[in-house]
């Protein structure tokens, strides 16, 4: 996906989160760190031009939730999970990420998640969703679906880390002939 597609596919996710959720009065955006807050506030943008209505936002840090903890190394990088204004409980918390693959990234951010309250609802935003689970989780709303050979992965370009929007498909490190 280049800029465009990518700004089409949040224009579409943004619209059908107000519509899952009735209107953007009670939703509040969680991105999980790194790129998926930059999506969530890419959607919030989009929905407060077309809504206009101001939706708060947050971020998660999942790496203290993570089951592979260990295998990161001994001093893990930690950010800081920042609640969206007002919090999260009684709301329509949506978590974005940049892609879906086993679920153990959006059990991680599940678990922080109710480390801060209880939310009314919870559901899942991701801009690629390439299949593949181990955990019996599902996205509500998706950008783009694909299939990745298994020597493949996808890449997320977001302006503040890699200075543009796109995703890509790209061998593995190692993987190449």
């Amino acid at each position: 996906m280049d800029e465009k597609a990518v700004h089409r596919a949040v224009a579409r996710m943004a619209r059908e989160l107000v519509e899952q959720n009735e209107g953007p009065g009670n939703l509040a955006l969680m991105g999980i760190r790194r790129r998926g807050v930059q999506i969530a506030d890419l959607l919030r943008s989009e929905i407060e031009r077309a809504e206009g209505v101001a939706v708060p936002i947050g971020s998660l840090d999942i790496t203290l939730y993570r089951d592979d903890l260990m295998a990161i190394g001994p001093r893990p990088g930690i950010g800081a999970t920042v609640l969206p204004e007002g919090g999260v409980d009684d709301k329509a918390v949506v978590i974005v990420d940049d892609v879906i693959f086993t679920g153990r990234t959006v059990r991680a951010a599940l678990n922080e998640l109710m480390d801060f309250g209880r939310p009314a609802r919870v559901s899942l935003c991701v801009l690629v969703d390439r299949g593949e689970r181990e955990f019996p989780i599902q996205p509500n709303v998706v950008a783009k679906t694909i299939t990745v050979l298994p020597d493949q992965s996808v890449e997320v370009s977001v302006p503040d880390l890699d200075g543009r929007w796109g995703v890509d498909i790209v061998a593995r490190p190692g993987t190449e002939e």
